[in-house]
């Protein structure tokens, strides 16, 4: 963690020096976020580092989220949660997912019986856990975050969007009209851009004519998080439950040692009936839940939560207000209004991918508005946001609706309950997260250079590895740099026998980089600004901490920065052995050539290039940067 380079900060240095506006409220503003659910606190929290962005984000709620609602945590939104600075936090509070029971009829089908145990999650998926921790917790750590940021950003609640209208030749093209709820003033916010997040019922998406599209599988589940005794041993394990003939449960353990979550299947709900039509009680669920364990027992103590909701796969044909027209092309303009999370996609809770698909979207979308807001992107940019995400959440859906199917089947269907543990098993790579893949695009290269670095494929994230740092001989997970500061990141894995010094390819490299006038940290980089405050380069040698000399390094692994010119010390990195095999070889890096990956702002691997192919990088970025 970095906090002096614009002088001495005594106290805490998680909290930021404030913007010369911070705080104020202001009518027009560059980012206007409808909704605190996971996708607007995410794109609240990312933006709010941003001293020269105006941010305003509104809640109709009242105040924040307490209780219920979703609370797995993939390995990726841990990753995440690094980037922002607060999956420390998250880990120690957080139920730990180790591994996965599964019960089936027994062979008389009087009961059910433990048929298999796996782990959840596979080895060196992530160096983050699978988590379980109530979403209210997790919009604490962001509304921490955005408390603490240069914006000093806080929500405004008790707000309800009335109407949205457009006016895209103005400076600020969309005017929000707020209803006041509880006695809270009316307000009218204009803004460069609006992000809806504000649920399946988004205002936001109605006042763009969007619809959610996809079909309801009409299979009615109830959830309730409580305190429980039980004779049943698995009360602390996930739990996939399948009877034989009064149904399934899903068993989530939650976070406290005590809470626990029970997915109970309930009927097949009638043409025409939603789910608040049957009242379901928490007595009730807890009767079912009784014949579904049988002959295991269930004494209640207490009910935190509960609820009833019906499956659906629903889908939007669009992220933004560009739209697509009858031939499938875009129009000509850049988007101005954007929708996320269940705004517009929803899917069945039980795989755990609601919140963190949502926050998902908004990472991918809020560097990409800083980028543009401050003059350092083409506006083009932000047309990657629908094209990926939406691309995205069709996959979910996708998956989401063999895995409710499955789930539900019946034990007497052929083979069903082997197919269900199958299908977890070989998507468990999807459920952590970590398998999201985006396409070719004007920010995701071809991967005609995959082989220089195989394991961090093109267009996935960056699959972190532990690393030593040459200054301080620190151990750490390199993926654990790539912070959500809005800066993209030049990773150079030095060819075998490169030691830093005159005449290797990583000095060659640096030399380019900061001196050539085509190199992209030439290019974008303000010329008031830190040589890596737009384009940040880290260098991975082969050779072990102590046998390589920071003192011959090249200046650019050494940047003065901040007010008083201060060396940055930490952008020279070395394998961990100590801690198995290195990452060259864990991440299939090119030992004879060596590699330069290009990591975009929210963590995902835009390129894989040689440490030569000065004009592919100098391509790449031109793309869609903005020279000064």
């Amino acid at each position: 963690m970095q906090y002096h380079f614009d002088g001495f900060r005594p106290g805490d240095p998680n909290i930021l020096p404030p913007a010369a506006d911070a705080g104020r409220q202001a009518d027009e503003v560059d980012v206007l976020i409808v909704g605190c659910g996971p996708a607007g606190l995410t794109l609240a929290a990312q933006l709010s580092a941003f001293p020269d962005i105006r941010t305003r984000i509104v809640e109709q709620k009242s105040g924040p989220l307490q209780i219920g609602q979703a609370d797995g945590v993939a390995c990726r939104s841990m990753e995440m949660f690094e980037a922002f600075g607060f999956a420390e936090k998250v880990a120690k509070e957080a139920y730990w997912v180790n591994e996965t029971t599964f019960w089936r009829p027994t062979q008389g089908r009087a009961g059910i019986a433990r048929a298999d145990r796996i782990d959840d999650v596979e080895d060196d998926l992530s160096e983050m856990p699978h988590t379980v921790l109530s979403q209210a917790r997790i919009h604490d750590f962001f509304l921490e975050e955005m408390r603490n940021s240069p914006r000093r950003l806080v929500p405004d609640y008790n707000l309800r969007l009335a109407s949205l209208q457009r006016d895209y030749a103005g400076e600020y093209p969309v005017a929000a009209t707020f209803e006041g709820v509880d006695g809270n003033a009316s307000a009218v916010i204009r803004a460069r851009y609006v992000v809806g997040c504000d649920g399946a019922r988004s205002m936001v998406r109605q006042s763009l004519g969007y619809a959610l599209k996809g079909v309801a599988a009409r299979q009615l589940w109830g959830v309730m998080d409580v305190m429980v005794v039980t004779d049943f041993p698995d009360i602390r394990l996930k739990c996939a439950i399948q009877s034989a003939d009064e149904g399934s449960i899903l068993i989530i353990p939650r976070e406290g040692g005590a809470l626990v979550r029970l997915y109970i299947e309930l009927d097949e709900l009638a043409p025409g009936e939603r789910a608040a039509d049957r009242k379901v009680t928490p007595e009730f669920l807890l009767g079912r839940a009784r014949a579904i364990l049988a002959p295991y027992t269930l004494d209640l103590k207490e009910v935190a939560w509960c609820s009833a909701y019906e499956i659906g796969q629903r889908v939007c044909d669009s992220f933004d207000d560009v739209g697509v027209d009858s031939d499938g092309d875009h129009e000509s303009r850049s988007p101005r209004i954007f929708i996320a999370g269940d705004a517009c996609h929803t899917h069945s809770p039980k795989a755990g991918q609601g919140m963190n698909v949502s926050m998902a979207d908004t990472f991918n979308l809020g560097w990409k508005l800083a980028s543009v807001l401050r003059e350092q992107a083409h506006p083009r940019l932000l047309r990657t946001y629908s094209e990926e995400r939406r691309a995205k959440a069709q996959e979910l859906i996708d998956f989401d609706r063999d895995m409710a199917r499955l789930f539900s089947a019946r034990s007497d269907d052929a083979n069903s309950a082997d197919q269900f543990q199958r299908y977890l098993q070989k998507h468990g790579r999807y459920t952590a997260g970590v398998e999201t893949q985006y396409d070719q695009s004007l920010i995701v290269a071809t991967s005609e250079h995959q082989s220089l670095a195989a394991g961090l494929t093109v267009g996935k994230r960056f699959h972190s590895a532990p690393v030593i740092r040459l200054a301080d001989a620190k151990p750490l997970h390199l993926g654990h740099v790539l912070k959500a500061d809005g800066r993209w990141r030049l990773i150079a894995f030095a060819a075998a026998g490169d030691t830093g010094g005159p005449g290797g390819a990583i000095a060659g490299l640096c030399d380019f980089l900061a001196n050539d006038p085509a190199s992209p940290v030439r290019r974008y980089t303000p010329t008031a600004g830190d040589s890596d405050s737009v384009i940040d380069l880290r260098t991975v040698f082969q050779a072990g901490h102590r046998d390589l000399a920071l003192e011959t390094m090249p200046p650019l692994l050494k940047p003065a920065k901040g007010r008083h010119g201060l060396t940055d010390y930490e952008k020279i990195f070395c394998p961990d052995l100590k801690q198995g095999p290195d990452l060259f070889d864990l991440r299939g890096i090119d030992r004879q050539k060596g590699a330069l990956v290009v990591v975009r702002p929210d963590q995902f691997v835009a390129a894989v290039l040689g440490l030569a192919d000065r004009e592919a990088l100098q391509a790449f970025f031109a793309g869609f940067m903005l020279g000064r």
